[in-house]
């Protein structure tokens, strides 16, 4: 996976491809589909949601441009994958998730795979991002918005990064908004295509 999913298309990042290394993604997908965990795929896990393909969780990874130390959010758990990743990369990961089922199965597989302690799942709306524990170094999103989230650029401390697809169902792009003096900046990464962002008000 490392070597033909993610460094043959530009991945580079060093950390980066460590951490994908060291995450067993077979932990986070359906017991039926494990023979498919390292698929160059999204794969379902149940509730209408997916487990990201490698390469957008290594991309996100990327354009979060984590050094070590960060307190990072991780926006729409799912299967629990991508907050196990930027546990590697960042020094604090709180992760939300709308669905209990999703958030419950989240929490076991990142116990099996050894996160306990090192990635808070909670129930929440992601939409919102959480309060309580911003400013954020980085936040990353696992669905697809129209426009960011208020709430989520606004927790970001200075220079931080929020990487959200953004855009219809047929033609979204993975973008990055840097927090600034005068406001977020933003730029388009990659094309990409992932569920919708909901708001639960």
């Amino acid at each position: 996976m490392v070597d033909r999913q993610l460094r043959a298309r530009g991945i580079e990042d060093e950390r980066v491809l460590t951490a994908m290394g060291r995450v067993p993604r077979e932990l986070f997908v359906p017991a039926g589909l494990r023979a498919r965990a390292y698929d160059d795929a999204a794969l379902p896990i149940g509730a209408d949601q997916t487990i990201s393909q490698p390469y957008m969780v290594a991309r996100i990874c990327v354009e979060l441009q984590l050094h070590g130390g960060e307190k990072v959010l991780d926006v729409g758990t799912g299967s629990g994958y991508q907050a196990a990743v930027l546990a590697e990369l960042a020094g604090e990961v709180h992760s939300l998730e709308r669905i209990p089922a999703l958030a419950d199965r989240a929490r076991a597989a990142l116990d099996a795979a050894g996160y306990a302690g090192r990635v808070h799942v909670h129930d929440a709306d992601g939409t919102l991002g959480l309060p309580g524990e911003a400013p954020f170094g980085g936040i990353a999103v696992a669905a697809a918005a129209r426009q960011p989230p208020p709430a989520l650029l606004e927790q970001l401390e200075p220079h931080g990064r929020l990487v959200i697809p953004i855009g219809p169902h047929h033609q979204q792009f993975l973008r990055v908004y840097v927090q600034t003096a005068e406001g977020a900046v933003d730029f388009a990464a990659v094309p990409c295509r992932f569920v919708p962002l909901v708001h639960d008000g």
